[in-house]
């Protein structure tokens, strides 16, 4: 009965051991991630073309608020450099940050919410860790409507989406 209970109690620090040690990895990892994040959006905001864009992955997605907008790391270079240039760039703080990994803990994904000049906005993403640094592989930026107006951005929004829908119906 001893030796049972002894074995018991080894198995147990061992299973919690590691599970303390697997999540004082992706604490460290969630720390990074918070910080790169963090660059990331200073970067913009100073205007700071090169050390924004080296934030992506060289195959990364940037999606942004319109429906339009979906771009390749390359094109949206493209698109954002006179803004860039021009110093007229976005100023975005995250207010809350939620990020989650894989198994491997290779992957992460994350979602915030940012103070910006569009008020409320949803950064959301996913990034991969490449050669000890992590790069975003994905950005989703989405504007938050409250619930309380939603149905006044519709009636806004109607007028120029309902030509887009039909146009992407046809091309399916």
């Amino acid at each position: 009965m001893k030796k049972t209970t002894i074995f018991f109690t080894f198995l147990l620090f061992i299973v919690s051991f590691t599970a303390i040690s697997a999540q004082s990895k992706f604490d460290k990892e969630k720390t990074e991630i918070g910080a790169m994040l963090d660059g990331f959006n200073v970067a913009a905001a100073k205007a700071d073309f090169d050390t924004y864009f080296n934030y992506f992955a060289e195959e990364s997605t940037f999606i942004g608020t319109d429906a339009t907008e979906v771009w390749n790391k390359k094109d949206f270079m493209v698109w954002a450099k006179p803004h860039f240039d021009k110093k007229r760039t976005w100023n975005f703080t995250s207010l809350k940050r939620n990020i989650y990994f894989s198994k491997d803990g290779k992957l992460a994904w994350f979602d915030e919410l940012l103070d910006t000049q569009m008020k409320i906005c949803r950064g959301s993403g996913v990034v991969e860790k490449i050669n000890g640094e992590w790069k975003v592989k994905q950005y989703v930026l989405s504007v938050t409507v409250p619930n309380e107006v939603l149905d006044k951005v519709i009636v806004e929004k109607s007028p120029i989406e309902d030509e887009l829908i039909q146009k992407l119906k046809t091309q399916k």
